[in-house]
């Protein structure tokens, strides 16, 4: 049986990650949000802070997903996944922006750690990797990838266009997804890590965005550019039987990590939600019935149980990843469920706070804002269900578009 409370082992880790979200990710919030395509250089520090946390075995970050737990010993295992999940939501309670912009945390570390040989993976420790896959004709359809990738002696050379790279510009490298033979469909997608100085990898330009203004979000061509063939992620093989699932590991290790940030965000809109309220003489009463107390009161108990709805379904995902449970069904119920609830509570959050949550004076705005892509990127809502969808009637992408 899943025990979903927090694990003792966890809570110095979830304290320090509540801490720099307080101390630091607040405070400048709305500075970098109104700096966009500023780098924050305070972050340097915090992000080595966080290395040496993770060296000690406690680490947290946006992207530096681990392998599950290995098969040695019984019972349950609380693990690097769930122990990441659970600093991401206290570092995005702070910002969901900065925590996008931390150095190597990004969501290519996330690809690199599902994916990469061990080799692989100690060459690019301590690298800071975004990761690139949505393409200017390709976007919730990852599988029409149209990128190529072909081999050269002992090269491949890469071909093609990607858009709304997280941390695209700062990165050291990009986990770039890439076809190596558009015949063979979904089962010929592989990763490819490109440093961002290799030749030919031309930034286009950077994206104004609605939300996590902190976040730089790259658009990138790649015009023949060589990567060495070691820098294919995972094996070079194409298995048709496999299909599409080798890449779409990484997904189910990110998917609840976006689920998290929401998590985080909502809780937030939540807390400060109530303070406003309880300050304008609002009463929230867990022993009367929602239809027998206020308006406001009502809305903020659905709002709250619609948020512990998502946080309990993204720890089993993670939970599960840690024990080496399929997850792809419950990463994606995470990141549709947190995905949407985070845009509705931090709206409505909005709503109930009036000209307060409106200004700039309150960060719900902002919020508001950047809960937005939380339902977007990692797959849309709409992609979610229908992953869901298939998983549950035992259906094939083929079957059921």
């Amino acid at each position: 049986m899943i025990n979903l409370e927090i694990p003792g082992k966890f809570q110095q880790l979830v304290d320090q990650a509540h801490q720099a979200a307080a101390e630091f990710f607040r405070p400048n919030s709305r500075k970098y949000d109104q700096a966009e395509h500023t780098y924050p250089k305070e972050l340097d520090m915090l992000a080595a802070l966080l290395d040496g946390l993770s060296a000690a075995g406690g680490g947290a970050g946006a992207g530096g997903v681990r392998r599950g737990s290995d098969d040695s010993g019984k019972g349950n295992k609380n693990g690097a996944n769930l122990r990441l999940l659970l600093g991401t939501i206290e570092m995005c309670w702070g910002d969901v922006g900065l925590l996008l912009s931390m150095p190597r945390q990004g969501l290519g570390n996330a690809a690199i750690g599902s994916v990469a040989t061990d080799e692989q993976l100690a060459r690019y420790q301590g690298k800071w990797a975004a990761m690139a896959i949505t393409e200017p004709d390709t976007g919730s359809d990852s599988g029409a990838i149209r990128t190529t990738a072909v081999l050269d002696g002992d090269h491949y050379v890469l071909n093609g266009e990607k858009i709304f790279v997280t941390a695209g510009e700062r990165a050291d490298c990009v986990v770039v997804w890439a076809t190596l033979d558009r015949s063979l469909g979904k089962a010929a997608i592989k990763s490819f890590v490109v440093d961002r100085d290799t030749p030919g990898f031309e930034l286009v330009r950077l994206e104004h965005k609605l939300g996590i203004r902190a976040s730089d979000t790259a658009h990138f061509r790649l015009d023949n550019v060589r990567v060495h063939k070691d820098n294919l992620l995972g094996s070079p093989e194409i298995n048709t039987e496999q299909g599409f699932a080798g890449v779409m590991q990484t997904f189910d290790n990110t998917r609840p990590l976006v689920a998290a940030m929401a998590v985080g965000v909502a809780r937030a809109a939540l807390e400060e939600t109530r303070r406003i309220l309880e300050e304008s003489g609002v009463a929230i009463d867990y022993d009367r019935p929602a239809f027998a107390q206020s308006a406001a009161a009502a809305t903020f108990l659905q709002l709250e149980a619609d948020w512990e709805a998502a946080y309990l379904l993204s720890l089993e995902a993670a939970w599960m990843a840690d024990n080496r449970k399929p997850n792809s069904l419950q990463a994606s119920m995470a990141k549709a469920k947190a995905g949407r609830s985070a845009s509705d509570i931090t709206l409505r959050c909005v709503e109930l706070t009036g000209s307060l949550g409106y200004s700039e004076n309150s960060l719900l705005e902002k919020w508001a804002r950047d809960s937005k892509i939380l339902d977007i990127f990692e797959g849309t809502q709409q992609i979610q269900q229908l992953i869901v969808a298939r998983r549950l009637l035992g259906k094939s992408s083929s079957e059921l578009k």
